[in-house]
């Protein structure tokens, strides 16, 4: 189990960095399950490690929308912090993987970047 997460955690940082110097113009727009999940992560103000991201069209498909914006947190913490080790908030003890919200036609996950010394 714990060399699966190994693999996909490193699978995510791979397809955050492939695409990292994109912007969202059209042709340089990353697609999850064929679609375009516009996203954003937000810092939080006391410790900037602590952040939500979140994606909005979830409408168009859940599972693209949840691979959205796992891409948008890691992406946040590799700009941020050079990690993609990341804490969520929420998941049950000896899990892996976010809890994802949705409000709406929007799916959230809130972690904290790690970064070790």
């Amino acid at each position: 189990m714990r060399i699966f997460a190994s693999y996909r955690r490193a699978g995510l940082v791979l397809v955050a960095l492939a695409v990292l110097a994109g912007c969202t113009e059209r042709e340089e727009r990353v697609l999850f399950n064929g679609n375009y999940y516009p996203g954003k992560a937000r810092a939080e103000k006391q410790d900037r490690r602590n952040f939500t991201a979140f994606v909005r069209r979830a409408g168009r498909g859940i599972e693209g929308a949840q691979q959205a914006v796992l891409y948008e947190a890691t992406r946040y913490c590799l700009d941020n912090f050079g990690t993609s080790e990341i804490a969520w908030k929420g998941a049950p003890e000896g899990t892996e993987g976010p809890v994802y919200a949705r409000s709406g036609d929007t799916v959230t996950v809130t972690g904290r970047c790690i970064i070790w010394s």
